[in-house]
């Protein structure tokens, strides 16, 4: 059992997990979870740790079919710059491997955004901590159990 797993049972919140056999040759996790599970693109949600100013890292959460706006993120943060983080430094910071870092159950906490457009599905799909494993949880949910907000974060 993963540690976002284990928030998410501790905290009461309605999920329920997915395992799917991963290829450890697929290049896209995300689109790789979507098409295992049978589940839309725009219901599968990719965890991206970002440098905020070279000062602190930040969380964007957004659909695997998108890219992940640096300037809009750097905005709903209050940073002047994002850029992506190295991938030594999220591993330290979520305890999570590359493709499988979940929003969830991080190391240290993190301030996260989770782009608006999942507020369009009553569900939406994240990295549970692993590859190969998925939550499904509320869009609210999510962001109620990480303590971050809604914004738009994608062109």
């Amino acid at each position: 059992m993963t540690p976002g797993i284990k928030q998410a049972r501790k905290s009461g919140i309605t999920h329920r997990v997915h395992e799917y056999k991963h290829d450890s040759s697929t290049e896209s996790y995300g689109a790789e979870a979507a098409q295992k599970l049978a589940i839309p693109k725009d219901k599968v949600f990719k965890t991206l740790v970002v440098n905020l100013d070279n000062k602190q890292l930040g969380i964007g959460v957004i659909t695997v079919s998108s890219m992940l706006n640096m300037k809009l993120i750097a905005r709903a943060a209050g940073a002047k710059k994002a850029k992506m983080a190295d991938p030594l430094d999220v591993e330290r910071s979520t305890g999570y491997v590359l493709g499988g870092v979940s929003p969830l159950g991080q190391k240290k906490r993190l301030k996260t955004f989770v782009d608006t457009s999942a507020q369009r599905n009553s569900t939406i799909y994240v990295s549970a901590g692993r590859r190969g494993l998925e939550m499904e949880l509320s869009p609210i949910d999510l962001v109620t159990l990480v303590d971050g907000e809604f914004a738009p974060l994608c062109q």
